[in-house]
């Protein structure tokens, strides 16, 4: 991954920090948390996923389609990730 992306990732992180702590409807809660004696301590996880795009990808998209298929190339992608193998039917077209 090249440095630009790695900064905008970086920029991305911070604009979600700043949105959470200038949110009103978060100090109102907390508010109402410390006003029944706790202290609050809130951390967030964020999960930030990229996924390089294709050139082609709308090109292969149609051509998933055309062929009958249900899956488009990240489709595919994705049921891999998750360990599900798409196979072939009888009649040629993916189960």
């Amino acid at each position: 991954m090249n440095q630009k992306v790695k900064n905008l990732i970086q920029k991305l992180g911070e604009a979600i920090h700043e949105t959470v702590s200038e949110s009103e409807d978060i100090a109102v809660v907390v508010k109402n948390i410390r006003e029944q004696g706790f202290d609050v301590l809130l951390m967030l996880e964020a999960t930030i996923g990229l996924n390089e795009v294709e050139a082609s990808h709308e090109d292969a998209a149609e051509d998933t389609v055309e062929a009958g298929g249900p899956f488009t190339s990240s489709d595919l992608n994705f049921l891999k990730s998750l360990r599900i193998s798409v196979s072939e039917t009888e009649d040629g077209r993916e189960a």
